[in-house]
């Protein structure tokens, strides 16, 4: 399927004005950074500890540079992928990002109609403050990330629940199994779960409601505490993954993997995919960069589905990711920021710009498909 940067930039030239919307991810970001209170904003932007491994998702991408290959005949170019029987047009998705709400009223339903609209696929958070069944209804090419928490009979109703609104797969999120140590927030006292915000799936699920013993509209307080009680499960195994194989028949892929060792064992326990994620930076400080451990896993991986996402911001990044062995890679932050600026019709914005970049990158370093790239495409810095 073919698209046309050209026609995207050069529709902007021929307005002969500034455009309506940002075209750069630091200009998403000062708009956003302008639109938000500050605690929500550094809720977004902001990481663990010193921010160093999200300092380093970004700096990897720069230990690499793209080799042009020139008179290719790419007159017409390819960068749809297919991972897991899930089509994009582009060679990424939207990840799962949490407590939407709190960058647009619009929140996850908003972020997913424009998925809808523009084709480009939605992965939905537990921590949503819009639920499963909702986010179902825009009709967005579609995931679930799951947070595994405490509770098994919540997490197999959430699968379930998954699978009946018309889910494609199942993202289990590893690296959250309690919240890191996050100075931005902390400086503010900025937990918007205790609001009940990010806690739709919980205050819609009916196990989890089952335990209350007021419903979360009249003791939202009560209903919070327990959710994010549900939270801390830092006692799970590889083992456990078992259990949840045995919960659904739709495909599963692991998020969070950093190591060649981890990626192995996740296949040995039934997993169809793995997403190469450091969570944005907002875990481990000091953590290895999501690109760089992305090459050490395809090494270790060479046939199974590996995505990734961590320090995501442009087109170069993309073109990068997939050359050193990304089926495809997710982007939070950037759109989030456009959320938060727009709603969905700043989500459709930054998807249309983002596409129209990719192609025009790979157009000029002589590419006929997304899928041309390899590390041949590429030299260390």
């Amino acid at each position: 399927m073919s698209f046309s940067g050209a026609l995207v930039q050069n529709a902007i030239y021929i307005a002969q004005q500034p455009p309506e919307w940002p075209v750069a991810f630091e200009d998403w970001e000062r708009a956003a950074e302008e639109k938000l209170d500050p605690g929500a904003f550094g809720y977004i932007a902001g990481g663990a500890g010193a921010e160093s491994t999200m300092r380093a998702n970004l700096a990897a991408f720069q230990g690499w540079r793209l080799r042009p290959r020139m008179l290719t005949g790419n007159a017409v170019r390819d960068i749809s992928v297919d991972v897991l029987g899930l089509h994009s047009p582009a060679p990424f998705f939207l990840a799962p990002v949490g407590v939407l709400s709190i960058a647009h009223e619009e929140a996850e339903v908003g972020a997913a109609r424009a998925a809808a609209s523009t084709g480009v696929p939605f992965l939905l958070s537990s921590a949503a403050t819009h639920s499963i069944e909702e986010v179902a209804e825009t009709a967005a090419p579609r995931w679930f990330q799951l947070y595994w928490v405490n509770d098994r009979e919540i997490c197999a109703s959430f699968v379930r629940r998954a699978e009946e609104a018309g889910y494609g797969a199942i993202v289990i999120t590893l690296d959250t199994l309690t919240l890191g140590w996050r100075p931005r927030d902390l400086r503010r006292a900025y937990l918007p779960f205790i609001r009940g915000e990010g806690c739709g799936q919980y205050f819609s699920d009916p196990v989890f409601t089952s335990r209350l013993d007021k419903p979360p509209e009249e003791d939202m307080l009560t209903a919070a505490a327990m959710m994010l009680a549900t939270f801390p499960n830092l006692g799970l195994t590889w083992d456990d993954l078992d259990w949840l194989r045995g919960q659904t028949s739709l495909p599963l892929l692991v998020k969070g993997v950093l190591t060649a060792d981890d990626a192995r064992l996740a296949l040995e326990h039934g997993i169809d995919g793995v997403i190469v994620s450091n969570h944005g930076g907002r875990q481990v400080d000091g953590a290895v960069a999501a690109l760089d451990a992305l090459v050490e896993v395809r090494d270790a991986l060479p046939e199974a589905v590996v995505l990734m996402d961590g320090g995501i911001r442009c087109a170069a990044d993309v073109l990068k990711a997939v050359a050193l062995g990304a089926d495809a890679v997710l982007i939070g932050r950037p759109y989030a920021y456009a959320l938060a600026v727009g709603g969905q019709r700043g989500v459709e914005e930054l998807i249309q710009n983002l596409m129209a970049e990719i192609d025009l990158g790979l157009a000029l370093a002589g590419a006929h498909s997304i899928r041309d790239l390899d590390r041949s495409w590429l030299t260390a810095a």
